[in-house]
C-alpha cells in the first residue's frame, strides 16, 4: 500500500508540473485556447500513465482523455490529468490532478495535487488521510444551517434542470452554497474541514475516485444524493463531514420542489 500511495503522489506531482508549464503557453483571452488545453490534458495524462506503467506494467488504467487500458490485473488506476478545465483556461487557480487506485473495484489509494498551492492530499484504505503529510479530519459541524457546501452543475444547465433545483433548495437550507469548478478539490475541502458538503449528479469516475477515498479516510461520509450506496461508475455523489447534516442534506436534495 505504501508503494501504491507513493506512486500516486509522484504521478500527481508530475502531472501538476506539466499543467503549470502548459499554462504559460496561452492566455485566457486567446480566441481559441481549446487545442492548447487539450494538449495540456493529453501531455499530463501521457506522463502519468507512462510513469505508472513503468512501475506497474500489468495494471489497468482509465483516464479522462483516451486512456482505457484493460487486462487481468485486479488493480485499476483512475486518472484525471486536469480536473477543473474551465478554471484552467481562465487562469482561475482552482484545478488539480487526481489519481485513484482500485483493487477489484474497491478504492484503496488516492492522491490529489493542487499545483497552485502545492497541496498534496492523499489517502490509503485504513490508513487515514493527509495534506502535505499531516493528518486531516472533516469538520464537526452538525447543522446544515451552519454549513458551507459546494455543488457541481452540468455545463449550460438551464433553470429547469433538476440539478439547478437541488442547488436552489440547498441554497435556502445551508449557510452557503458555492460552485467552484473542481470536484476533486471540493472533495479535498470536505476532507480537511474547509467545507461541510459537496454533491453532484454529473461527474465521471476520474472526477471522484481519489477524492471519495480521501473523504472517507478523513472521517467523512459518501453516499449518492438519495443517501444510499455510492458507486464510482454512477454520476451521483454526496460527500459530507458525516455528521447529522448528511441526512438533512439528503432530505433537501431529494425534495420534489
Amino acid at each position: 500500500m505504501t508503494e501504491f500511495l507513493a506512486a500516486a503522489q509522484a504521478a500527481a506531482r508530475l502531472g501538476g508540473a506539466i499543467l503549470q508549464e502548459w499554462s504559460r503557453k496561452f492566455t485566457a483571452r486567446e480566441k481559441s485556447p481549446a487545442n492548447l488545453v487539450t494538449e495540456a490534458d493529453l501531455a499530463s495524462e501521457e506522463a502519468i500513465a507512462g510513469y505508472l506503467l513503468e512501475r506497474f506494467p500489468d495494471h489497468q488504467m482509465l483516464g479522462e482523455e483516451s486512456l482505457n487500458r484493460t487486462g487481468n490485473s485486479p488493480f485499476r488506476w483512475i486518472i484525471d490529468p486536469l480536473d477543473g478545465t474551465s478554471n484552467y483556461v481562465h487562469r482561475f487557480p482552482y484545478y488539480a490532478v487526481s489519481i485513484g487506485l482500485e483493487e477489484a473495484g474497491e478504492l484503496i489509494a488516492g492522491a490529489i495535487y493542487d499545483p497552485n498551492r502545492d497541496e498534496m492530499f492523499a489517502a490509503a484504505k485504513g490508513q487515514g488521510a493527509t495534506l502535505n503529510g499531516e493528518s486531516i479530519r472533516v469538520s464537526d459541524e452538525s447543522l446544515l444551517a451552519n454549513a458551507m457546501c459546494m455543488a457541481s452543475l452540468p455545463v449550460k444547465a438551464d433553470r429547469t434542470h433538476v440539478a439547478v433545483r437541488k442547488f436552489l433548495n440547498a441554497l435556502e437550507a445551508a449557510q452557503s452554497v458555492q460552485r467552484s469548478g473542481s470536484a476533486a478539490l471540493n472533495l479535498c475541502s470536505v476532507a480537511c474541514g474547509r467545507i461541510e458538503a459537496f454533491w453532484s449528479n454529473s461527474l465521471k469516475p476520474w472526477d471522484m475516485a481519489a477524492g471519495v477515498l480521501i473523504v472517507r479516510e478523513a472521517g467523512g461520509a459518501v453516499t449518492n444524493t438519495s443517501g444510499t450506496l455510492f458507486d464510482v461508475n454512477i454520476p451521483d455523489l454526496l460527500a459530507t463531514n458525516g455528521a447529522g447534516l448528511h441526512g438533512e442534506l439528503v432530505d433537501v436534495l431529494t425534495r420534489e420542489s
